[in-house]
């Protein structure tokens, strides 16, 4: 039985109240000690949980070490590193008599000299750590660790400040033995399982990941095969790597440090760091951080040993990690690349280090910054750059230089969200972005204007693919540069579009229509492109004629006849529209529906029968026949015209590997029933009997998304190698398909308000983007909060 279990003093109903909500609290700490491993996890667990508890400021662990002169305390430096703190074991210190004495010392005031000597006349309270940090230190418990058995020291608990201002209390004190039990037992289950530790592996075993006889298995395996341990372990045992890198990590007490595809490369770091040293040594510096240099290694205490990293950093903290050897390869890999046969391949921190530090003039002439910008290792690094961005599946680049000798950042976006990818010096903004203009014919004496252009890769690397660039003057007389990659390829079958059913059997009916006017509208980068050319897919037969204008041609397909914008030889999307009506047409798409005249032969082709396709910039469908009818459109031939708006946006979808299912509260169903339905309750059905609707529609979602108790399966991020931790991988379209139904037509020709055209539409059976999206969420797909995101109005 607990000290503190044994103590039964009678008290009222609130004291009996506190004393269940300590004793509850404290089991709950004392579960976390039990499930931690080691002195570093108990701390980061817990101790805010039992400074909470105790209604203390500080709380610290000391440990004693193995020839029992001095305390051991692993103490936070960082956010997530710590730094030793050797304390000798003396009963001059508070902490020191505790231990020494075997006894709980509970002082009320430090600096109280008095109080001091009668504990021990020789007792004294150092106060270096207050002067150097400000901190007052005032009360101070101070309880042994005691091997329950033998009575044998294992270590001391301090405990410093109550909140109360007061001397800490008998319960508080009882509280503390038993967390010091409950840490006895702890160290000596650790100390008798590192006593049975023969490798780096054991810990797979201490942490039940792995039985003994299987890893004895494996290693006879390895040896076998000559290989190495762990690609046994991953290849026959189907263990993954995070799991080995926490054995590892708990074997050398320092961080795990997974692969990460997003890591910005260190070019300083690596300056003077070659491939082949990097590997034979097994060390990697990967980054800068407030706390130290980040070493990555497979063995931390050989290069500690060796003093490795002190000889080639000396002037650097090192703060050791430690990952698997496949990690470690693909890290060196993502930083030093392979072959440099081809250009725009191999090592891009070789690249930057090659070009150099040194900066060229910001008032040198153009022609020494053109003949800079053909310099052989700019060319490598800006072909380098594309490469790896159309390789990650990256929609843009961003160059974005900064005045001064800030560096240049380069950033990518994937699925939506921008990511770090290298920094190029400072003296080389003007050069890179004068050879991303050569590369696209723009004009390079121009600074003060913006351009447009566009790169066709294939004549720089070998690498088939379109870049639409654009470049912006910023502050300070510089440039920015964004590169979009064009998604050349085959279109997607309209079947793997994401449309749920409904939205699927509306569509096709739409375009199976011989004419009239279709539109596909939203934000830019929205996909409107990609399901326009997955309908003309769905359309494209021998027997059907297919003209297409585009800004510019992304996505290619056999049958069709497609037009690029060319401004500057008189090729407008007007121009182009009307020799399209001259060229026996049955099926029109038009890139954008930018103006009056656009949209008036686009009307005016799908009255005299053909089908125009079209994509527009607008937030919602409702809203794209307001904007179409001020533009100066006739309501009446627009409405006949009109067989129906898609509007659509991308939200992020879930990672496939890593994503967690959970069973939905009754409340989290209710809310998402209530953003649902939020926009319906404007319709007949709905004023009618709202209560019956809101049943009937959770009726649906129950018998379509329910299991056989009635219970929702939803599914939330998690985070995995595969997604960088993020949880998302790969984006999802959300589809508002309005129908042109006879009651919608009433409504243009009455040029009524977009709430009234809403409820009309919703009445016709119409899903907004938010419900479409919280289909996906039933579904599995996405998330509400990437749903909100994307659909916040």
């Amino acid at each position: 039985m607990s000290t503190v279990a044994m103590i039964q003093p009678q008290k009222n109903n609130a004291n009996n109240n506190n004393e269940s909500a300590f004793s509850k609290n404290l089991q709950v700490i004392i579960n976390k000690i039990y499930a931690a491993n080691g002195v570093e996890e108990i701390m980061l667990e817990t101790s805010k949980d039992i400074c909470a508890l105790l209604n203390a400021d500080r709380f610290t662990i000391y440990s004693l070490n193995e020839d029992k002169s001095s305390f051991v305390s692993r103490v936070k430096t960082g956010f997530d590193s710590f730094q030793d703190l050797k304390l000798p074991v003396t009963e001059n210190s508070i902490i020191g008599l505790a231990a020494l004495q075997k006894k709980v010392v509970n002082i009320a005031d430090v600096y109280d000299k008095s109080e001091l000597k009668k504990f021990n006349p020789l007792l004294v309270f150092s106060n270096e750590v207050d002067k150097r940090t400000g901190y007052r230190t005032k009360q101070m418990l101070a309880v042994p660790i005691l091997n329950a058995d033998s009575r044998e020291l294992m270590g001391v608990v301090q405990v410093i400040n109550n909140r109360s201002n007061e001397s800490f209390t008998t319960a508080i004190m009882e509280g503390v033995v038993e967390i010091c039990r409950v840490l006895a037992i702890a160290f000596k289950q650790r100390q008798k399982s590192s006593q049975l530790l023969k490798s780096k592996y054991d810990y797979l075993i201490l942490d039940a990941i792995i039985s003994a006889p299987e890893l004895e298995l494996a290693t006879r395996s390895a040896r076998k095969k000559g290989c190495d341990l762990e690609d046994v372990l991953v290849d026959e045992f189907r263990m993954s790597l995070p799991l080995i890198g926490k054995a590892l990590a708990s074997f050398f007490q320092v961080k795990y440090e997974p692969f990460r595809t997003d890591r910005i490369k260190p070019a300083d770091l690596l300056k003077n760091l070659k491939k082949d040293y990097i590997e034979s040594n097994a060390l990697l510096p990967i980054d800068e951080t407030k706390d130290g240099l980040i070493l990555l290694t497979l063995d931390p205490e050989r290069v500690k040993s060796q003093r490795i990293a002190n000889t080639i950093f000396p002037k650097h903290k090192i703060v050791y990690t430690v990952t698997t050897q496949r990690e470690f390869n693909a890290t060196v890999e993502q930083f030093y690349g392979g072959s440099q046969d081809e250009i725009g391949t191999g090592d891009i921190n070789e690249m930057l280090t090659n070009l150099g530090t040194e900066d060229i003039e910001e008032t040198a002439g153009e022609i020494e910054e053109s003949s800079a910008a053909t310099d052989n290792e700019l060319v490598k690094l800006v072909n380098k750059i594309i490469i790896d961005a159309y390789k990650m599946g990256v929609s843009d680049i961003h160059i974005e230089p900064y005045s001064g000798k800030e560096k240049t950042k380069v950033r990518f976006r994937k699925d939506g969200s921008l990511m770090p990818y290298i920094e190029v010096p400072a003296g080389y903004r003007n050069s890179m972005i004068t050879r991303i203009k050569i590369m696209c014919d723009m004009d390079i004496s121009e600074k003060r204007k913006p351009q447009d252009g566009k790169i066709k890769f294939r004549k720089f690397a070998p690498l088939d693919i379109e870049l639409r660039v654009a470049t912006i003057p910023s502050a300070g007389g510089l440039e920015d540069v964004v590169m979009r990659i064009l998604a050349a390829g085959e279109p997607i079958p309209l079947e793997k579009m994401g449309f749920t059913e409904h939205n699927l059997e509306e569509l096709k009916k739409i375009i199976s229509k011989p004419y009239g006017l279709f539109f596909v509208c939203g934000p830019t980068g929205s996909g409107k492109t990609t399901t326009l050319h997955s309908v003309l897919k769905y359309l494209n037969r021998d027997d059907t004629k297919i003209w297409t204008a585009e800004d510019p041609v992304e996505i290619t397909q056999r049958g069709l006849r497609q037009v690029q914008i060319n401004v500057k030889a008189g090729l407008t999307f007007p121009a182009i529209m009307r020799s399209f009506l001259r060229a026996d047409p049955d099926i029109i798409m038009v890139g954008e529906m930018r103006d009056k005249e656009t949209t008036s032969i686009g009307i005016e082709a799908s009255l005299t029968g053909h089908l125009v396709l079209a994509t527009l910039h607008t937030n919602s469908a409702p809203e794209s026949v307001i904007r179409l009818l001020d533009m100066g459109m006739d309501p009446f031939n627009f409405s006949d015209a009109l067989l129906g708006v898609l509007a659509q946006r991308l939200a992020k979808r879930l990672c496939k590997n890593c994503k967690e299912s959970y069973v939905a509260s009754e409340h989290e169903v209710d809310t998402l029933l209530a953003e649902y339905c939020a926009e319906l309750r404007n319709i007949d059905r709905f004023k009618a009997d709202p209560d019956a609707a809101l049943r009937e529609i959770r009726a649906q979602w129950i018998q379509q998304y329910g299991d056989d108790q009635g219970q929702i399966t939803l599914y939330k991020a998690a985070g995995c190698d595969d997604c960088v931790g993020t949880g998302y991988s790969g984006r999802v379209g959300l589809h508002e398909l309005m129908t042109a139904t006879d009651a919608l037509k009433k409504n243009i020709q009455e040029r009524a308000r977009v709430a009234d055209m809403l409820v009309t539409a919703l009445g016709d059976g119409m899903r907004t983007l938010k419900q479409d999206g919280i289909e996906k969420v039933l579904q599995g797909v996405t998330d509400i909060h990437q749903v909100r995101v994307v659909c916040i109005k």
